[in-house]
């Protein structure tokens, strides 16, 4: 079942990748007591999430934390190897922190978790993004279409920040 506005996000263990390395961490505690979006994505350097999806939150950053918001994550069904990587190459490090999702636990409590096995890319997360306030959603966008990053955006989900 898929998490809903109002709802706790449920508790998983991800990776958070930092300067010295992955930091295990529970979402419980990563979320609580402060105001973070948080987005979720296919994968790392895959062509939307890459070109489109990730660039407008390290963009938005300063709007975001204009209206209250303490931190920026993103999450994805990729390892912390595969992800400080992509910190780097992004231009995303000191702007948004990357939870590594590496074995999907995070996506599937969400009921986010999206099949692409089709396509020889295995378990992975949907792209939605949320707000996150002392760990209840208090806004979600699922992405309804693959391949595109508009309800699921840093714009559109700024715009519904008060």
């Amino acid at each position: 079942m898929t998490i809903k506005v109002g709802e706790r996000l449920p508790n998983a263990a991800v990776r958070q990748v930092t300067a010295d390395g992955p930091k295990p961490v529970q979402t419980k505690d990563y979320f609580a007591g402060r105001t973070v979006v948080l987005f979720g994505l296919p994968g790392a350097f895959t062509p939307t999430c890459h070109k489109n999806h990730l660039p407008g939150f390290i963009v938005g950053e300063a709007a975001f934390k204009a209206k209250g918001v303490d931190a920026i994550a993103m999450t994805s069904v990729n390892d912390h190897h595969v992800l400080s990587a992509w910190l780097e190459a992004t231009g995303a490090k000191g702007h948004i922190d990357f939870l590594a999702d590496g074995n999907g636990e995070f996506a599937k409590a969400l009921g986010l978790d999206l099949d692409l096995s089709a396509g020889g890319l295995g378990l992975r997360s949907k792209r939605y993004s949320m707000l996150v306030v002392d760990g209840v959603v208090k806004e979600l966008n699922v992405e309804p279409e693959t391949g595109k990053a508009d309800v699921s955006g840093a714009e559109h989900l700024l715009g519904q920040i008060g």
